[in-house]
């Protein structure tokens, strides 16, 4: 039962405080210019904390006192409070991964990318929100209830990283930890008007662990309200590590003036989209031909039978989470507690059994493809266009906890289509919001483009938002 404010109301926690309207580059330069200080920022961040999340429902835990005083000389981002989401460890904190099964023990450690956020200095205030174990797209457990969308309170924030996304569209925090399996950054990205950007496979650091899947979905990263705070995270944590893989992101503060070629998918006839999702992708189409970019129409790169490779692997780690949980998030872990989304793939896991040895090895080959191939008229293309999502956040309970397994998985295959093959084939992908409902709620449109060229989009994306300046916040949306 959700046990929290049903209105259709706006939450917008900008105030005359230290954090003021300013996105993270800003508080930096203030920061150094010695206009406000680490303390006052976590202070107004706290404050905006305690008058948001009685409506917003998106944190799981407070930290109380800042971690440590980073030393500005070593941490490029020291002073800017953050939030971190509830699946990673964070010491001192249960990690309770939106789930009754999960045990609430004090984590003794924090995890490989909780470390080096708080090596570059950025300071958390709470632990956020998420579905169970992150396996649907919204933020709604039985465990926490609902977190809302600060847009309206009425609508979902999107999943799996709808708390901090949550926070960081209201104005609580500039920037929030997310991560991504199959979506989750940039969903909620979409639903709460945010830059999510999901980065290569490997770009960032994460439990060495993570690699013996037998595909590596899983990416960590961000959200934001700008395209440059995004820039400088990446900028900053590429600093602490940089994979000798993939070539370096650098710090991108301006557009490229080199021209695109932007493939861009308009047939949806499998995959229907709202009227409102085709203007808002016809819009971005006309905003990159306006910017000199080429945009040329191209097939949906991934089949059907893709999606049901994904969700059958989707099944296998869920099945996984159930049954061998205790080892992988501790003990005690109780697998009869998790919720009815978890145990309905678990038992698809049981119908599939055995189709997934093929469907996993469809996946690597999808993983090793290069889907950015040559377009009918023989250009390769740079960048690939589609929406984040299949229409506007959804009300409240329509993916929620209490919703039977079939009809979920009906819903969420018809609303989340878009982003999962990006985590296969680990290439980076990024939600910007260019788009508005015609009830005001955000539109994300995604722009993915080759392995390692996290640059390419951050560039284009600093030119589109120049071009096409969203609001910050929703108290500021025309």
């Amino acid at each position: 039962m959700d046990r929290w404010p049903s209105g259709n109301q706006r939450i917008d926690t900008t105030a005359d405080d230290a954090l003021g309207s300013s996105d993270m580059v800003e508080l930096l330069g203030r920061l150094e210019r010695r206009e406000v200080n680490a303390a006052e920022l976590r202070d107004a961040a706290q404050q905006r904390a305690a008058a948001a999340d009685a409506a917003l429902n998106a944190l799981t835990a407070v930290v109380s006192q800042p971690r440590a005083q980073a030393d500005p000389a070593r941490a490029p981002l020291a002073g800017i409070p953050t939030v971190v989401k509830d699946n990673e460890y964070l010491a001192g904190l249960p990690t309770l991964q939106g789930s009754w099964a999960a045990p609430d023990t004090p984590a003794r450690r924090n995890a490989p990318f909780v470390a080096q956020l708080l090596a570059l200095g950025l300071d958390p205030i709470g632990k956020t929100a998420l579905p169970e174990f992150g396996l649907t797209a919204t933020t709604e457990s039985s465990r926490h209830g609902a977190t809302r969308n600060p847009w309206d309170t009425s609508r979902s924030t999107g999943g799996s990283s709808g708390g901090s996304a949550a926070l960081v569209a209201a104005g609580v925090v500039p920037i929030g930890h997310a991560n991504d399996g199959g979506g989750s950054i940039r969903i909620p990205a979409s639903c709460c008007g945010l830059v999510g950007l999901k980065p290569s496979r490997g770009r960032l650091v994460d439990y060495p662990e993570i690699d013996q899947l037998p595909i590596n979905i899983i990416t960590q990263g961000v959200v934001t309200r700008t395209v440059r705070d995004t820039a400088r995270y990446f900028a900053a944590a590429e600093r602490s590590y940089a994979n000798p893989d993939l070539p370096r992101v650098g710090h991108v503060r301006d557009p490229s003036r080199r021209r695109l070629t932007i493939g861009v998918v308009t047939d949806y006839e499998d995959r229907p989209i709202s009227e409102d999702t085709a203007a808002a992708l016809r819009g971005a189409m006309s905003l990159c031909e306006a910017l000199g970019h080429r945009v040329v129409e191209v097939p949906f790169p991934f089949s059907r039978r893709d999606g049901r490779d994904f969700l059958r692997y989707w099944a296998l780690l869920a099945y996984s989470l159930q049954t061998f949980g205790g080892r992988v998030l501790g003990e005690p872990f109780d697998g009869a507690r998790t919720e009815i989304l978890t145990r309905g793939l678990s038992r698809l896991l049981a119908t599939v059994a055995e189709r997934v040895p093929l469907s996993l090895w469809r996946l690597r080959r999808e993983a090793r493809h290069d889907w950015h191939r040559p377009t009918p008229d023989g250009h390769t293309f740079d960048a690939l266009l589609t929406p984040v999502l299949a229409h506007e956040p959804p009300p409240i309970g329509w993916l929620g906890p209490d919703v039977d397994y079939r009809t979920h998985m009906a819903r969420l295959l018809r609303y989340a289509g878009f982003t999962a093959m990006n985590n296969v084939s680990g290439t980076p992908a990024i939600s910007l919001p260019l788009g508005r409902s015609r009830s005001g709620l955000p539109i994300g449109m995604q722009f993915a483009a080759p392995v390692g060229e996290e640059r390419r989009l951050l560039e284009l994306a600093l030119e589109l938002e120049e071009a096409q300046p969203w609001p910050h916040t929703p108290a500021a949306r025309s």
